[in-house]
């Protein structure tokens, strides 16, 4: 498996190349898969038929969404742990806290160690792309496969298996403005 990025020449219309071609990247956009096609596929891979997957599957949903609207950090198998958050303005005085200083409400989704080792093995082919939208390169990756942690406290990401997120788990963040 690799996953599909496109390298699109562009005329860039602000910042330091402004007026120039520069390749940019992004990702192929994929389908996306329906909960129909998920449900079947586990159901085949689980050897239980689709009617209990699909309450299984239900009520697995129904039991996150109860569990994380009460301030849960909640284990999604095999992938991480989901939780809602927000961010909010801060204030010098008690005075002052009041609703209206929530800037937004958030679903934070922590991957698993498991999940960023699958991520840093996988290999990235790009495709690049003229400004006439020819293709003129094919390039496979041979990076670190350096995986960006945004729960790290350091701001910084993590290596290979190095999968600790020292992130803070609590629902009230604040971003400081």
């Amino acid at each position: 498996m690799a996953l599909k990025v496109k390298a699109t020449e562009q005329m860039m219309k602000i910042g330091t190349y402004a007026g120039k071609y520069r390749y940019v990247m992004m990702p192929e956009l994929y389908t996306a898969l329906s909960q129909e096609k998920v449900i079947k596929e586990a159901a085949l891979r689980s050897g239980v038929s689709r009617g209990v997957m699909q309450a299984c599957w239900d009520a697995a949903g129904e039991v996150i969404k109860a569990w994380a609207t009460e301030g849960h950090s909640v284990a999604l198998p095999g992938l991480g742990t989901m939780r809602f958050g927000l961010r909010a303005k801060s204030v010098e005085k008690v005075e002052d806290v009041k609703a209206g200083l929530i800037t937004s409400r958030r679903i934070i989704f922590t991957p698993n160690t498991e999940l960023k080792e699958e991520l840093t093995k996988t290999a990235v082919q790009i495709t690049c792309y003229d400004k006439d939208g020819k293709e003129v390169k094919r390039v496979t990756s041979t990076d670190p496969g350096t995986v960006e942690d945004n729960e790290n406290q350091n701001g910084g990401s993590t290596e290979g298996t190095n999968g600790s997120n020292g992130g803070n788990d609590g629902l009230d963040e604040s971003n400081g403005d």
